[in-house]
């Protein structure tokens, strides 16, 4: 474990304005970089992508489901794996609540995964989600 120094408040106060000072330069630096990506080039979609959904194929313009937007989130659950990620499945749990909030602003969302889909579907009821 790191050994902290011991300060006074004012110099303690005074590292802390240091500190503050560069997560805000982060944070401008960061708002930069992700307008860049923003302002990046689309590419057009010309392959036919179908995916194994619960109730059969499913292609990409599907998972849009009628909104003009796609948010996709790959859960880590790999073929030979009896169950998913542990971080992903924590992220998972709070899917069904907000998925509402983002259907209201054009948005569909989707999980996809390199297991099996009976494999995620039997791990999806065990886990009590809903969400596709």
């Amino acid at each position: 474990m790191n050994q902290h120094a011991i300060v006074t408040r004012e110099n303690w106060l005074q590292a802390r304005k240091e500190h503050l000072h560069a997560e805000k330069e982060l944070t401008r630096m960061r708002d930069q970089l992700a307008a860049q990506r923003q302002s990046l080039p689309w590419v057009k979609v010309d392959q036919n992508y179908v995916f194994d959904g619960a109730d059969g194929p499913v292609t990409l313009a599907d998972l849009f489901d009628g909104r003009s937007q796609l948010m996709v989130y790959h859960f880590m659950f790999a073929p030979e794996w009896t169950q998913g990620c542990k971080s992903c499945s924590l992220l998972a749990d709070h899917y069904d609540p907000a998925i509402i909030h983002l259907n209201h602003r054009d948005v569909s969302m989707v999980t996809i995964s390199r297991a099996p889909i009976d494999k995620l579907m039997t791990f999806r009821d065990r886990m009590g989600w809903n969400f596709q």
